[in-house]
């Protein structure tokens, strides 16, 4: 089976550092690394070990400059992002990505693919049947043997 857990789910904010106070002081999260992207955000830890990238992602929005955010991961109405509306997406770990890849193609289910810089991951984006968007993470070196760059 490629998926091996649930990884994170992530946030969408308009005011970001209400959200980040909120875990960090109620819940007794860590702000920790997260890679360079090209809009606001904090990556939130259970303790310690970044190994497995935080299980909080919070995405604040850049109302003077969205298109970083809207170039990653789409644009939402701001009015929309309320309960879970605001839940922008869930990750799993995952593995075997030809064989994802197969799956969604025998399917005919729609996909986007990227790789994170900094982070050696190879991310597969697809929607639920509810249009809640899935985020799988395969290690890029998957990717890499798939598509030989």
């Amino acid at each position: 089976m490629p998926i091996s857990k649930l990884a994170h789910y992530s946030v969408r904010t308009v005011d970001i550092e209400a959200s980040r106070r909120f875990f960090i002081e109620v819940l007794g999260l860590r702000e920790g690394f997260r890679p360079a992207f090209k809009f606001p955000g904090a990556w939130l830890y259970l303790d310690q070990d970044e190994s497995e990238f935080g299980v909080i992602h919070l995405i604040g929005i850049d109302r003077s400059d969205p298109a970083g955010l809207v170039e990653y991961l789409g644009d939402k109405e701001e009015a929309a992002l309320h309960g879970s509306g605001a839940v922008d997406h869930v990750a799993f770990l995952a593995n075997d990505l030809r064989s994802m890849l197969g799956k969604l193609r025998d399917k005919g289910i729609a996909h986007r693919e990227r790789t994170v810089p900094d982070l050696g991951l190879h991310q597969v984006f697809i929607e639920d049947p509810s249009g809640v968007t899935i985020e799988l993470n395969f290690p890029a070196s998957e990717a890499l043997a798939l598509y030989g760059k």
